[in-house]
């Protein structure tokens, strides 16, 4: 009995230090983060306090220096959590496992190793022939953040970058209504004895959902528009009756457009057989000094007048009257609390990574992080990748009984 009492009560007593050192996993992982090098991009795949927690476990990271500045983190505060800040790009693309938030550029691709495994986003408007090429030529495995997929079947990062998107946009078009920053001067919201502004809402997914229910709590009057009627039905349920539902039934959507004061564009255009977009007429149908808000900027556009930009187009302008604001990755203007719910995910697949045998064996035991993989040791494995790019792709099972 007094055996049983000890074996129970072992490691009531042993220090915590230690129990992070029993904790440590085999499999340690050498984890790159580079500076992003497009313009304007803030938002880092890990905070300090996801690198304390991956270190802890026994991994190393490497953080190229400054690439926390954007999100207000220095590499004070990195170093303190265990990162080794190192002066140079090339320095940081020689780990074993790159974490970017945007698809990398070509001269990226040139310093990785071969073999490397690169997490990103996958942004068509960024994404390059070469970069594709380049990564099928190292013979890269590439995972999709927007890919990876729940054990619910819904996407952990595409869910929390459209759920800040949408809060954002109703605080973009609050600010874009009012007469500092050239609007007309509206209050986005209602008052007792004024009409509610109007808020249409093209898409009624996660994005959509969230920027309607801050709408409505400010007071306006909300209309959400798509196809998917069980998105309408379970955006209904979520918000109350209160909200105007509806398919794009072609003289409502007319008749709404004609009285909206902001319209937001919250389709979901990834991996998807159908695209829908608004037609230039409606726009034309609009009141002079409303606003139309593209959160879709990055995957094509919503609308007929922001879709296929390029980087040198404007990203405020003014057409037919209206307001386009359409400015890519709306979530760079919260940058910190963006970067923190890429941690809150990251550091969970890494964990799962660092106890699997292998990026190979992760893939093997996991679905929902074999979701995300389009590039399997420079095999492409996803045709919603690979047909942007005019390359076959083939079934991942193929490959992964071969290396």
């Amino acid at each position: 009995m007094a055996g049983k009492e000890s074996t129970h009560l072992q490691g009531a007593y042993i220090p915590q230090e230690l129990l992070k050192e029993l904790g440590k996993v085999n499999n340690r992982l050498l984890i790159g983060i580079p500076c992003e090098r497009v313009k304007d991009e803030r938002r880092l795949a890990l905070t300090p306090e996801a690198v304390d927690i991956l270190t802890d476990a026994g991994h190393r990271v490497l953080l190229e220096t400054g690439a926390g500045l954007g999100i207000n983190y220095s590499d004070n505060h990195f170093s303190e959590a265990g990162a080794e800040i190192v002066e140079t790009p090339e320095e940081v693309y020689k780990a074993d496992i790159i974490l970017k938030i945007l698809p990398p550029l070509p001269s990226e691709v040139a310093l990785m190793n071969p073999r490397t495994t690169l997490f990103s986003m996958v942004q068509f408007n960024l994404f390059s022939q070469d970069v594709y090429e380049g990564l099928i030529a190292k013979r890269m495995n590439a995972i999709a953040y927007e890919l990876m997929l729940d054990y619910q079947g819904k996407s952990p990062i595409l869910s929390m970058i459209s759920e800040i998107e949408g809060m954002a946009a109703i605080t973009i078009a609050s600010g874009l209504l009012s007469n500092t920053q050239g609007g007309k001067g509206v209050l986005l919201g209602g008052v007792p004895g004024i009409a509610p502004t109007e808020v249409l809402i093209i898409g009624a997914g996660a994005a959509g959902t969230v920027a309607a229910r801050n709408a409505l709590a400010m007071g306006a009057t909300v209309k959400v528009f798509d196809y998917d009627i069980s998105k309408l039905r379970t955006l209904q349920h979520t918000l109350g009756q209160k909200i105007f539902t509806s398919n794009f039934h072609p003289k409502v959507l007319h008749n709404a457009f004609q009285t909206a004061d902001v319209v937001i564009g919250a389709m979901s255009y990834i991996n998807i057989q159908r695209r829908y977009m608004i037609a230039e007429d409606l726009i034309r149908t609009m009141k002079r000094g409303a606003l139309i808000i593209d959160l879709r900027v990055n995957q094509g556009g919503c609308f007929e007048t922001t879709c296929c930009l390029s980087p040198s187009d404007p990203e405020i302008f003014e057409q037919f009257g209206v307001l386009h604001y359409c400015k890519p990755n709306v979530t760079n203007s919260v940058a910190r609390t963006t970067s923190m719910g890429f941690s809150n995910i990251l550091v969970s697949v890494l964990s799962m990574l660092g106890d699997a045998d292998s990026i190979q064996g992760m893939i093997k035991e996991d679905n929902c992080f074999r979701s995300g993989v389009y590039m399997y040791s420079g095999k492409p494995v996803n045709s919603y990748i690979s047909n942007h790019f005019n390359i076959l792709s083939s079934n991942l099972d193929i490959y992964l009984s071969a290396f």
